[in-house]
């Protein structure tokens, strides 16, 4: 039972690819379908690694991975699709691009980066699905976009900056530190 959460991160990264081949056939409705299990997964997995302590190390790494994986691609497709607007996508893109590379500079100069996803990113998840899951839902006539969606996307403009902005300074200070203990250690 403790690996339902991992299995849940694995199920998730999986039905991207029905996703995509979803929205590129034009089928929004079913998509509106999966990603909103696929969104729904992300928030059990949490639930339950928390609630039942089934929480593991490779659930600390498969459960934002699993977020970048649906998340970028799903922002990529909808961008391409004019679904979504190119710069709300490249920002996403961004912002997660950064936090990966950072991450993989930390593990590499000073070990594997021990860390839990801040209050403010995970509202930018939030944000990113539910604006998400309202632009197909526009797309498949489920809803009718009005300024919900302009402020949602505004939401999730703001926060993805101030969530990669929050990323790039905590970290920065935390390879500061372990720079600092390294130097202090070779002497």
């Amino acid at each position: 039972m403790r690996h339902i959460p991992n299995a849940l991160c694995i199920l998730r990264m999986l039905l991207v690819v029905p996703i995509a081949w979803l929205l590129n056939a034009g089928e929004y409705k079913l998509t509106l379908w999966v990603f909103a299990f696929a969104g729904f997964t992300d928030g059990l997995d949490g639930f339950l690694a928390k609630r039942c302590g089934w929480m593991s190390e490779l659930g600390k790494v498969l459960d934002p991975l699993a977020d970048k994986i649906l998340l970028v691609s799903v922002f990529i497709i909808l961008a391409v699709l004019d679904i979504v607007p190119v710069w709300l996508a490249a920002t996403a893109v961004l912002r997660d691009v950064t936090i990966t590379a950072g991450a993989i500079t930390y593990n590499a100069l000073y070990g594997y980066p021990h860390g839990n996803p801040t209050a403010i990113s995970k509202i930018n998840t939030l944000c990113q699905i539910l604006y998400l899951l309202l632009a197909v839902a526009a797309r498949a006539g489920e809803w009718q976009p009005d300024v919900t969606l302009m402020i949602l996307g505004a939401l999730v403009f703001v926060t993805t900056v101030v969530s990669g902005i929050d990323y790039v300074v905590v970290w920065s200070r935390k390879a500061i530190e372990a720079s600092r203990q390294q130097r202090g250690l070779a002497r």
